[in-house]
């Protein structure tokens, strides 16, 4: 998964902004096992604007942060959550992880990218904010990436343990907010 994001910011204009050595990839298990429901998630490590802190009731609060092996922050968590995201349709998988990585706010400084109006998430709706990830993935389909880098996701959770044994990733539990005096 983590390569495949890296090759779709790659050749992507749109997603130029991402650093993947700075996204955590992780999965979780989906608590159902139901076909809908949440199919994956990006955390921002940090607040409106890439602030460490934000104000609630008044009081303070920052997150736990997160650094990789080499001591590199982390700015944000991209979790899939299986089997469930494994049991959609190739178009479906590949229309979520535009989805998840177009969260990404264009200062790439551990924010969400924020739209004007009530919904600051999706835009003015969820199924016209997919109506664009489908161009976008339409349009990067079209660059002919190579199929070696989401042949994978043609296959769903069970084929995925049988034709490899097992599907295995990285865990990470979800940051907590810690109140600052």
């Amino acid at each position: 998964m983590r390569r495949l994001c890296a090759e779709i910011v790659r050749h992507t204009p749109e997603l130029a902004h991402i650093d993947m050595d700075r996204v955590a990839v992780t999965f979780s298990q989906a608590r159902k096992r139901v076909p809908h429901g949440l199919q994956a998630a990006l955390t921002p490590m940090r607040f409106e604007n890439g602030s460490l802190f934000t104000q609630q009731d008044g009081h303070r609060y920052t997150s736990q942060r997160l650094f990789d092996a080499d001591g590199q922050e982390l700015l944000y968590i991209l979790t899939f959550y299986v089997p469930r995201f494994l049991n959609t349709l190739l178009n479906e998988k590949l229309v979520t992880i535009f989805h998840e990585l177009w969260h990404i706010s264009p200062s790439f400084n551990g924010d969400l990218r924020r739209h004007s109006g009530r919904c600051y998430a999706h835009s003015r709706s969820i199924a016209h904010y997919d109506a664009h990830m489908q161009v976008l993935v339409d349009r990067w389909l079209a660059r002919s990436p190579s199929v070696k880098t989401y042949a994978f996701l043609r296959y769903n959770f069970r084929q995925l343990q049988s034709r490899y044994g097992s599907v295995t990733g990285v865990t990470i539990p979800h940051p907590k907010m810690i109140a600052v005096n």
